[in-house]
């Protein structure tokens, strides 16, 4: 009895055998399924995913670029043309001013309004205007700043210079040198408010390009004589950048 016996558990091992084998196969297809729908997901999103990681690399590239090196600024205010026209986008360098001393003379800065420089003006846009979108590109630097109290002028004198207007031909002098400016307004004179001042240490003396409608040191030689701090400089204007026509750098 015990030999008859065995076969029947030799034929009950061998199915419960199948049936591991069994299980065990569907098992290995249903993961081969899964990691396939896994590998198709991926690949559906990645490009999205490239698409962010470029997105927010140049997010941190704007933010380095207008914390450290290069900003736009809207000009306001016609005191600059022809050089720069109201309306016009300049680029600024803004690596100029954090090395310190490099300004020289004819150099186009941005700096920040000393006090009494800018007054109420219609064609300053309001911070907020524009909606979100203008208000995020304006913070990344992508937009120029707008209602910012920021002034641009060309730099006359650095420190220590001795500056005079005008000699007997009408020009303006330097140290007692006269000075070649074929960047001032067509028609106009170098200055219609005659002065002698000197730069102190760490200042500029800084005129407007449209002598007769520009309120710059001249306007406010009682105070240091006229001049700004060093410390006050934004940057250089390298380029106008904006609109595209008008593309150009911008010497001295």
């Amino acid at each position: 009895m015990g030999r008859r016996r065995r076969p029947r558990a030799r034929r009950a091992d061998r199915t419960r055998a199948e049936g591991c084998q069994s299980s065990r196969g569907e098992g290995g297809r249903a993961e081969r399924r899964r990691r396939a729908q896994r590998a198709a997901r991926r690949a559906r999103t990645r490009p999205l995913r490239d698409l962010l990681r470029l997105a927010g690399g140049a997010l941190v590239v704007a933010v380095l670029l207008k914390s450290f090196a290069v900003e736009a600024f809207a000009i306001p205010s016609a005191s600059m043309s022809d050089t720069i026209l109201v309306g016009d986008r300049v680029l600024v360098d803004k690596v100029t001013s954090l090395r310190g001393g490099q300004l020289q003379r004819g150099d186009i800065v941005v700096f920040d309004d000393p006090g009494g420089w800018v007054t109420a003006d219609p064609s300053r846009t309001a911070a907020g205007e524009g909606g979100i979108l203008r208000s995020a590109l304006t913070g990344l630097g992508l937009l120029p700043r707008a209602g910012e109290r920021d002034v641009i002028k060309r730099v006359i004198g650095v420190s220590g210079d001795t500056i005079e207007c005008c000699n007997a031909d009408g020009r303006l002098m330097v140290n007692g040198e006269p000075v070649d400016e074929p960047y001032v307004k067509t028609g106009t004179q170098p200055s219609e408010i005659p002065f002698e001042i000197k730069v102190p240490e760490g200042r500029l003396f800084v005129m407007g390009d449209n002598r007769l409608q520009s309120s710059d040191s001249r306007a406010h030689l009682t105070q240091e004589n006229g001049t700004v701090a060093e410390e006050t400089v934004v940057g250089r204007a390298f380029a106008v950048a904006w609109p595209l026509s008008r593309w150009r750098l911008l010497g001295k």
